[in-house]
């Protein structure tokens, strides 16, 4: 196996665990709104992902830098190409994080209802727009004969697109379901559970649909193991639910989220992004990557520096593992 190769994986691994993390993060942001019905209850789903939701997203910043280091003609045209939809993903990233912070900064109701929907609508739109992003990446885009982006912005919102955004975004939704009631006790808890049937039922059929439609469209072997994996997580994770076994359903979710991820990369390679306008266009793990010199090292510097940071956000969950509840939460008045 060529260096090119297991640095695909690697990049594969750093997203997986990106969307593992930020999946919940992003479904509890949209929970606030869906599940909780009251400012105490907001507060508490707030609070279940407060002292980790900018750890999860380093997950991010180290898959993008990977991509940048080991394959940079993927990287050029990724953003370049996805330009829009990436500068909303990180213009929601940033005002999201602004929102956690400010928001309890003052009493005021006004001011508080303004943040708490930045961080409704900003955890909203990114989960959505990951996937028609992995939907186009996927599924390919025209590229012409020196790698760079033919299409407009339309050309990046098909059908197919569109339900790799409903996917991400129910999934994600359940997957945050499902750590809410693994994190909170009482009323809340029990809402969490119900919604997580509703919403996980939803995400298994679309996600249904979609895989199987990227299965017949460019899958082999490899890539339909890993969709029965993820589909029979699912289907685990919801009768886990349905049984109040929260411990067991958010980790058959996770593994429902990084099966599916597996998946579409095994669909992808040997590709990084395929041209849809002619074969020999693609971008490839060996036309976009890195000398092998480059590569080398990242290796030896992944390799140091990747059991450091495990432990190190393993720690924080650790830390972090208790549940609570809008008993747990100081009046309105104070910061926190």
């Amino acid at each position: 196996m060529e260096l090119h190769d297991v640095w695909f994986a690697l990049i594969a691994v750093l997203w997986t665990g990106y969307f593992f993390l930020e999946g919940f993060d992003f479904g509890v942001g949209v929970l606030t709104k869906a599940l909780a019905r009251d400012r105490a209850e907001r507060r508490v789903l707030i609070n279940t992902i407060g002292p980790v939701w900018d750890g999860n997203e380093v997950w991010l910043l180290t898959a993008a830098g990977a991509t940048f280091a080991a394959f940079p003609e993927w990287y050029a045209t990724l953003l370049s190409g996805f330009y829009l939809p990436i500068l909303a993903i990180i213009l929601c990233l940033i005002v999201r994080g602004v929102a956690f912070e400010y928001r309890a900064k003052r009493a005021d109701e006004r001011w508080q209802s303004r943040w708490e929907n930045a961080i409704f609508w900003c955890s909203l739109l990114p989960a959505f727009l990951w996937g028609v992003a992995f939907a186009n990446m996927v599924r390919g885009v025209p590229l012409d004969a020196d790698h760079e982006y033919a299409g407009d912005l339309l050309d990046l919102f098909s059908p197919y697109a569109l339900l790799g955004g409903a996917v991400t975004l129910t999934l994600f939704t359940f997957h945050g379901a499902v750590f809410t009631a693994l994190k909170t006790v009482g009323e809340i808890r029990e809402r969490a559970r119900r919604l997580a049937g509703g919403v996980g039922a939803v995400a298994a059929g679309l996600a249904a649909a979609f895989l199987l439609w990227t299965q017949a469209d460019s899958g082999g072997a490899a890539s339909m193991g890993a969709l029965a994996v993820a589909a029979g997580a699912l289907l685990g994770a919801l009768a886990a639910n349905r049984a109040g076994r929260e411990g067991w359903a958010f980790a058959l979710s996770g593994v429902t989220i990084a099966a599916a991820v597996a998946m579409l990369f095994l669909a992808l390679f040997p590709d990084v992004m395929p041209s849809t306008l002619a074969e020999e266009w693609s971008l490839t793990v060996t036309n976009a990557s890195s000398t092998p010199y480059t590569l080398r090292i990242m290796t030896w510097c992944a390799a140091l520096a990747t059991p450091l940071v495990l432990l190190y956000q393993g720690w924080t969950y650790w830390v972090f593992r208790k549940r609570i509840g809008t008993r747990h939460i100081a009046p309105d008045a104070q910061v926190h």
